[in-house]
């Protein structure tokens, strides 16, 4: 999150989550302690560096069927240095800093959506996530 308040939300252009917006991250290489893979994947993602402040909350996401995954996703709050977006069109389709009252114009995954409604608890993601779960 920015010193306006506003969360980084990337589009990604590859799967898992193809098309849809995200904050950014991804996997942790084998040995790599996590906080110094969440520092590469989103240096790798938006190039930018970041301090984090701590962790938010972790969601599963399971994908039955012919990708059959699971993913584990840990959510951590993390501060940009500088605010330069420079995105990694491999994975990223676009970019964009998003303030609390526009998250509801962005499609994303159930995971995203849990984490949002817990930074931004006075959103209108809630009712969002209820109209789809209707």
């Amino acid at each position: 999150m920015d010193d306006d308040g506003r969360v980084l939300l990337t589009r990604r252009s590859i799967p898992p989550f193809l098309d849809l917006w995200v904050m950014p991250g991804g996997k942790i290489d084998l040995g790599e302690p996590i906080l110094e893979a969440l520092k590469r994947e989103v240096h790798e993602e938006v190039g930018l560096e970041i301090e984090v402040e701590g962790l938010v909350d972790v969601f599963e996401h399971l994908t039955p069927g012919d990708e059959n995954c699971h993913f584990v996703i840990l959510y951590y709050r993390c501060r940009p240095l500088s605010c330069d977006i420079v995105h990694n069109e491999h994975e990223v389709a676009e970019a964009a800093w998003v303030s609390s009252n526009e998250l509801i114009g962005y499609s994303m995954p159930a995971g995203a959506r849990f984490i949002l409604e817990k930074v931004f608890p006075h959103s209108h993601l809630r009712e969002l996530t209820n109209n789809i779960n209707a």
